[in-house]
């Protein structure tokens, strides 16, 4: 199965209302030329799964500065005033995750688990309405899994049936989002024939990835 497709072809698979995790961070490792063409689409009433909302003119923060997102699930939003401007205006729900928290609950909707038990966020914000267990005496949220209609990812290296690796920090929460949504989202930097990458480079394996856009 050839998997490569164009931007046009990857947008269009979006529809209105659905549930979007986007990696990387602030616009680093984001599949930034997908998010622009998703602009100008103007698909509307998204989820977005997301780290942070990085800023109203940069990455997927242009989404919201367009007014297509309705709710965002992150762990900060301080770099993107839109999104400060829009949760304080009631256009859009904000549903605040810390970072590690925020991976875990990734993680474990790639892998179908009920969800993770973390200490973090007791006694604030983060732990209203969520359910304390009690484990040998300590107590911990459980923070439930979360799952996607589609992953947007920004790969630094992708081969030709879909083997992918990262530079650096664009790893960020992107080999999770592909394990975690029903349709993965390629957006390659640089593209090299199936072989070339060595087992051990090989971030995110070609079995979770359903389309590659090439930008070359």
């Amino acid at each position: 199965m050839n998997k490569i497709i164009s931007i046009k072809e990857a947008v269009a698979k979006l529809q209105d209302g659905m549930t979007i995790m986007i990696g990387g961070f602030l616009s680093v490792g984001t599949a930034n030329n997908m998010i622009d063409e998703v602009v100008f689409s103007n698909v509307k009433n998204l989820t977005i799964i997301c780290n942070d909302t990085a800023f109203a003119d940069k990455g997927l923060g242009k989404l919201i500065a367009n007014k297509q997102v309705t709710k965002v699930i992150t762990s900060h939003i301080g770099t993107n005033p839109a999104t400060i401007e829009q949760m304080n205006s009631g256009e859009i729900t904000v549903e605040f995750s810390p970072q590690g928290t925020l991976a875990e609950r990734v993680r474990s909707g790639g892998a179908g688990l009920g969800g993770v038990l973390t200490p973090t966020g007791l006694g604030t914000m983060v732990a209203e309405g969520k359910e304390i267990i009690i484990v040998d005496g300590k107590e911990f949220l459980l923070e439930k899994p979360l799952r996607a209609d589609v992953a947007l990812i920004g790969a630094s290296v992708c081969d030709s049936i879909g083997n992918l690796t990262y530079r650096g920090t664009s790893q960020n929460f992107n080999p999770l989002m592909a394990t975690a949504a029903d349709l993965v989202i390629v957006e390659a930097q640089e593209m090299v024939e199936a072989g070339t990458l060595k087992p051990e480079e090989v971030k995110t394996p070609s079995i979770f990835v359903d389309f590659i856009v090439n930008n070359n």
